[in-house]
């Protein structure tokens, strides 16, 4: 009896997973929106979208596929690109787009997920082409919240490429946001575990037919942690091609940190083209040794590199310092439930 009761359990819990996986359209147990559902309209005014992006000249009609670059939290395209990637795509006759999000990255980040919604949408249409996405930190998880929310921009994306992103938050934020003090809304939502990576990462991190590259540094001290691929940056679930590569795994002994990766770093910087150019997510073997004998990434003027990264530096310790706080993480908007 004791055998087969343990059977008829076991069956009925095979019966429950199968229906979970087979019927994306109905929402898991977790009560999060299903997978499929249709996105709600952008609650954005369209003046503040379309002044958000700004592309380099003639980016539609270039052969390559369209870049969208997104900042991470407490700067701007303009501080954290302008001198790093915008200078290095233009060099290599690459298209882009730099999305610049509310309150320097720090606002509400569904809000800053409409953004991103829209910059996909715009680009692809005026393109004609899927768009390859490159964010650092909050920059590279926040395209994730589009692509989850919004099922349309699914079929418009080729790549999404994180360089030490926020995928599942970091240990950090709990001592920012302090009871009474609080802190900006992007900080409680980057809690580890937080109602808003739960609701993100809820159902599938990737999906079919997208390359996911997830580049780490095992010395970040702000997404924390990230000492392998179990860390917060890495992805696992869903249909996507996924690849979760550290820079120490192609350059042992490589020093890069939080800030450094999304910047300068040369080994990221070879992961990122080695994505941009390849069909799939980028392969770290795939990475020539003479990268790690680089002191920065291309685009970057060794000159200026002291002056840039310090301006970046102060921007970023600024608005963290003078951003509005608020005393509790903003409420799952109602497109987030099932």
């Amino acid at each position: 009896m004791t055998t087969r009761r343990s059977f008829a359990v076991l069956f009925a819990m095979l019966v429950l997973a199968t229906a979970v996986v087979v019927a994306p359209g109905v929402a898991g147990a977790d009560g999060y929106a299903p997978l499929d559902r249709p996105g709600p309209a952008l609650s954005v005014p369209a003046p503040l979208l379309a002044a958000s992006l700004l592309c380099s000249p003639g980016y539609a009609a270039k052969a390559h596929e369209p870049i969208l670059l997104v900042p991470g939290t407490t700067v701007t395209p303009a501080v954290e690109y302008s001198w790093t990637y915008e200078r290095a795509f233009n060099q290599l006759g690459l298209p882009w787009c730099a999305l610049t999000l509310p309150r320097s990255t720090m606002g509400d980040a569904q809000i800053a997920g409409e953004y991103l919604v829209y910059a996909i949408r715009t680009m692809h249409a005026a393109s004609g082409k899927k768009v390859q996405i490159l964010g650092h930190s909050q920059g590279g998880m926040l395209p994730r919240w589009a692509l989850r929310f919004w099922p349309d921009t699914r079929p418009m994306v080729d790549d999404v490429i994180g360089m030490a992103p926020s995928n599942h938050g970091t240990v950090d934020a709990f001592a920012l946001c302090l009871p009474v003090i609080g802190c900006a809304p992007a900080i409680w939502q980057q809690e580890t575990n937080s109602p808003f990576l739960n609701a993100l990462n809820s159902g599938a991190e990737t999906f079919a037919g997208i390359s996911y590259t997830q580049i780490y540094t095992v010395l970040d001290e702000v997404v924390v942690p990230n000492f392998n691929e179990s860390g917060s940056s890495s992805l696992h679930t869903g249909a996507g091609a996924i690849s979760n590569v550290s820079v120490q795994s192609v350059c042992p002994g490589h020093l890069t940190d939080h800030l450094l990766i999304g910047t300068v770093d040369q080994v990221a910087f070879a992961l990122v083209m080695d994505a941009l150019n390849h069909a799939g997510p980028a392969v770290g073997s795939r990475i020539p040794a003479s990268v790690c004998g680089q002191l920065f990434q291309p685009g970057v003027e060794p000159a200026n590199f002291a002056v840039n990264f310090a301006k970046t530096s102060l921007y970023l310790g600024t608005v963290l310092a003078t951003s509005p706080h608020v005393p509790a993480q903003p409420p799952l908007a109602s497109y987030t439930h099932a």
